[in-house]
């Protein structure tokens, strides 16, 4: 869940803080120039003071006349909106957008100039996801009354990345939750449980790190995932069976220390998620540590990653609609096309 605003900042626009008798925006990366090269922009002593100077400072943005000054509004009112890790590959993104193409008219923008874009970048996989990113700033251009037309949605056709299709096997899976630990909790005990949660769950890394006791219901455990958080707000009960129950007294017998609110945890009995970076730094490492040692140890021979868990789980389910719904996933088109990876057994003729 994201970190709640205090009470002194509850009601104001997103970015905005109330701190020393003054408001304050927070300037996204990328975008200092537009704000005297701050960070952090006084907006003024009182409200209807910083609501003028934010409005004049948005004025400029608003008559956007060049692809900079399109990519300078989208990254202040609608990256914001995004995930923290989706922000920061935004803004990288719009930094290398704006280098080529920043100079360029609005209206002037062609599909033969996506297609120069991406041939002369050596990497083709981030150029085509800076081109995504440009796309959405161009829809946003269309409904912010910039342009009739997007200039090139349905213009072009783009290699899309090929699915990653590792499929980690049963027995690499037994070999990983056979590697002994010197110790009666901590990191080897916590992934190996983590291991079999995900496997039955199909959860997240996010959405299974940030698991409390307080979801641990009767009925099974209520997730709200991260992606739909802040979009349908759809909720997840996942029902128990005895393997999952088994499973989630192993990573509380695994804990560090036993009274904390969250089922996997620090030594200090903090969340190994951090809601402002979106990354888990800790838990990483604990991932990257255990499979070392399950290389060296165990007859564990490839590494797989937190993806090819979540894989294994939807590839593993008896029918599409189950692995959708375990996956969260709105359409069972991305379940087939990315995480389905076993190879489709058919029958001869005769």
């Amino acid at each position: 869940m994201p970190k709640p605003r205090k009470k002194e900042n509850k009601g104001l626009p997103s970015r905005w803080r109330h701190s020393h008798g003054a408001y304050y925006f927070q300037v996204p990366k990328g975008l200092e120039p537009a704000w005297d090269g701050k960070q952090l922009f006084r907006l003024g002593k009182t409200l209807p003071e910083a609501y003028k100077v934010w409005a004049d400072r948005l004025a400029t943005i608003d008559d956007a006349k060049t692809i900079a000054d399109l990519l300078d509004r989208y990254l202040l009112q609608v990256v914001p909106t995004k995930k923290p890790t989706t922000q920061a590959g935004n803004a990288v993104a719009i930094k290398r957008l704006r280098a080529v193409l920043g100079a360029m008219a609005l209206n002037d923008l062609k599909p033969r100039h996506i297609y120069q874009y991406i041939d002369k970048r050596a990497a083709k996989i981030a150029a085509r996801r800076e081109v995504a990113v440009l796309s959405h700033a161009y829809t946003k251009a269309v409904e912010w009354g910039y342009l009739d037309r997007h200039p090139f949605k349905g213009e072009i056709r783009l290699d899309g990345e090929k699915p990653r299709d590792r499929y980690i096997e049963d027995w690499e899976i037994i070999e990983c939750l056979s590697l002994p630990s010197r110790r009666k909790k901590g990191s080897v005990l916590a992934v190996q449980a983590y291991i079999r949660i995900k496997l039955l769950t199909g959860l997240r890394k996010g959405d299974l790190l940030r698991i409390r006791e307080s979801n641990l219901k009767e009925d099974g455990i209520h997730v709200t995932p991260g992606k739909t958080e802040n979009s349908t707000g759809k909720r997840l009960i996942i029902e128990w069976s005895e393997e999952l129950r088994e499973a989630v007294e192993m990573a509380k017998a695994a804990r560090p220390v036993q009274i904390a609110p969250w089922l996997f945890c620090t030594f200090r009995g903090d969340c190994y998620f951090d809601e402002v970076s979106g990354r888990a730094a800790g838990w990483q490492g604990m991932w990257t540590n255990f499979l070392n040692k399950a290389l060296e140890v165990t007859k564990l021979t490839e590494r797989f990653n937190e993806h090819d868990l979540r894989a294994k789980c939807a590839s593993d389910a008896a029918t599409l609609e189950h692995a959708r719904a375990l996956l969260a996933h709105a359409d069972g088109r991305v379940t087939e096309r990315i995480y389905r990876r076993k190879p489709e057994r058919v029958k001869p003729l005769r």
